[in-house]
């Protein structure tokens, strides 16, 4: 049987050995934590302040003024195998008035497929029976990996949904699928007649909007700008942000990382897989830092906050000119990062069951992390957790490339 290294996997170990409660902030930042959300995937921040939060198993959280609610938004019946589940939300534009939340999960029934669904809200729970298919993906096959998940609006308007190639990477090259893909959607599930490949596609593989993608975990679009920025989870190399283009084509599996095929967008930014502190093995949030009401130094406005789950960091990327810096780490497995309006930025941890909502305060104030001492024990064992991971997979590829095999999708 295949090891197979994933987010999940990783984050067993890391909840498992040891729980890891805070981050190691750079010197003025301080957080707030908010605990009691099991098995997180995503999150959205709603305009009015709630935060909706997605648990693998099906539940829609809500946390409002810092506590989670005891009862679920919505409790779906889902196939939370592997790395499926509820995986994705969004609230609409207009949602102050119409109240519609979407959300992105896998089906319990057979065949299994991932589904985006709208439900309507009615205070903190939806209303009964508003549950409204917008669109049913491709079937899948028996593997559970590389579901994507993560959907957004645009400032177009338009719902745009990330997929995973089901960890079969020929997915991702045809345009007679959805897998692999970065599909864009009319809200009510029609198909916006000005996608790239409207005239040369078919039925619902119109809503293609790019393709090439191997695990598209989590994508952000820039407030003011409209940009868009996706992270695509990689294979044993690289880790990509994509500068997300109507009608790109980023390689996988032809490529992966840097490249130089003009057949293919290359990232914008790429990091390599290993134990440094620029490297890791799963990139799984990214936000831009352009809030309504500024609470950051001003030197980080309009950069881009990108975490890894394996290592449990958070950087900052300048996409002026592609440079990257740390800002945190010690994190138990983060996998979603957001800015609000209030300019905190929100990161969501699958090792601490937590949102931490993440202020500058006054640096003169500050002589040290208050958690630091054990925050520094804690990231030292996530780190050896997953270079431990790691090596068992990368031992067990060596030892099956030495053997004849019909199995080429040993990733994670």
């Amino acid at each position: 049987m295949p090891v197979r290294r994933s987010i999940w996997v990783i984050a067993l170990l890391i909840v498992v050995t040891t729980q890891i409660d805070a981050a190691t902030l750079p010197r003025g930042f301080t957080e707030t934590q908010i605990s009691g959300v099991s098995s997180p995937t995503a999150m959205e921040l709603a305009p009015d302040g709630r935060i909706f939060v997605c648990q693998q198993t099906g539940q829609l959280r809500v946390i409002k003024n810092d506590v989670v609610l005891p009862t679920p938004f919505v409790a779906l019946s889902v196939d939370s195998s592997g790395e499926s589940g509820l995986l994705g939300v969004a609230v609409d534009p207009n949602f102050a008035s119409n109240g519609f939340v979407y959300l992105y999960y896998t089906v319990s029934t057979s065949p299994r497929h991932n589904r985006v669904s709208r439900f309507t809200a009615n205070g903190d729970v939806a209303a009964a029976n508003s549950e409204f298919i917008v669109l049913e993906l491709d079937n899948l096959s028996s593997e559970t990996r590389h579901d994507g998940g993560a959907i957004h609006f645009g400032p177009d308007g338009k719902l745009y949904v990330a997929v995973g190639e089901n960890a079969n990477p020929s997915n991702s090259q045809t345009l007679n699928n959805e897998l692999g893909k970065m599909l864009r959607i009319n809200p009510d599930g029609s198909i916006p007649g000005d996608n790239p490949f409207f005239n040369t596609a078919s039925g619902n593989n119109r809503l293609i909007w790019a393709l090439g993608l191997r695990n598209p975990f989590t994508f952000a679009f820039q407030p003011g700008t409209g940009r868009m920025f996706i992270n695509d989870v990689g294979e044993l190399t690289w880790e990509e942000i994509n500068d997300g283009i109507a009608g790109s084509n980023y390689g996988w599996p032809a490529t992966e990382g840097p490249g130089s095929n003009p057949s293919f967008r290359s990232p914008l930014f790429s990091y390599g897989h290993g134990n440094s502190p620029t490297t890791g093995c799963a990139i799984t949030g990214g936000a831009f830092y352009n809030p309504t009401t500024i609470n950051f130094p001003s030197s980080y406005v309009g950069k881009y906050f990108f975490a890894d789950a394996c290592l449990g960091w958070i950087r900052v990327l300048d996409p002026s000119n592609g440079n990257a810096a740390p800002f945190a780490d010690g994190i138990g497995v983060p996998v979603d990062l957001k800015v609000g309006n209030d300019g905190s930025l929100y990161y969501l941890a699958i090792g601490s069951s937590s949102v931490f909502r993440v202020r500058f305060t006054n640096p003169s104030t500050i002589t040290q992390n208050p958690g630091a001492p054990i925050v520094a024990a804690g990231a030292v064992a996530l780190i050896l957790l997953a270079l431990a991971a790691a090596l068992v997979v990368r031992r067990a590829r060596v030892r099956r490339q030495s053997r004849p095999s019909s199995d080429t999708s040993k990733v994670k």
